[in-house]
């Protein structure tokens, strides 16, 4: 699903795109209320509520509330977590609905405009001079897993050796 092959008018692959957010973002926040109301039953929901990620997300959500979900829109990853923490915690569904629509609109406006530059732009990189191309994405790739995996590692490191210090001797 290119959109940079739509052949639409801007207006309508935005439209097209906020929609697509409304009811992704809608629906992750209903599953938070559904979750609350009795999904947690599931181990997958479980888990997720109890990890580390989904607990700095709520908290973010209690503390600034539909601000934050509304510019977790801007991000990736924590866009998810946010809709689904707003939900778990019962954020008004009139002070959500805000956040979405602002939020909404923010995502859209970067997917079709800024995500429409890119594309076209890495065709047009790929035509001109294919080699460069792969080889500047593949330079780019590494240099994210590195900087992803870089401090994955460290908190790894960290909690490995908080753990370490915390066991009891064998004597």
């Amino acid at each position: 699903m290119d959109p940079t092959t739509w052949n639409l008018p801007l207006a309508i692959v935005w439209s097209i795109m906020y929609g697509i957010i409304l009811c992704r973002a809608g629906a992750t926040y209903a599953l938070g209320r559904l979750t609350r109301g009795g999904l947690s039953k599931s181990p997958r929901i479980r888990a997720l509520l109890v990890s580390q990620k989904y607990a700095r997300a709520e908290e973010r959500v209690n503390r600034w509330g539909a601000p934050v979900v509304a510019v977790s829109f801007l991000t990736v990853g924590f866009q998810t977590l946010a809709n689904l923490a707003a939900g778990t915690t019962r954020m008004p569904l009139l002070r959500y609905l805000a956040a979405l629509a602002v939020g909404g609109a923010a995502w859209a406006t970067v997917y079709s405009i800024v995500g429409f530059a890119g594309f076209r732009a890495i065709m047009l990189a790929y035509t001109r001079a294919p080699v460069l191309t792969v080889v500047i994405a593949v330079a780019a790739a590494v240099i994210l897993v590195v900087a992803v995996a870089r401090p994955v590692r460290r908190r790894a490191a960290r909690r490995e050796a908080v753990r370490s210090d915390d066991a009891e001797p064998l004597v």
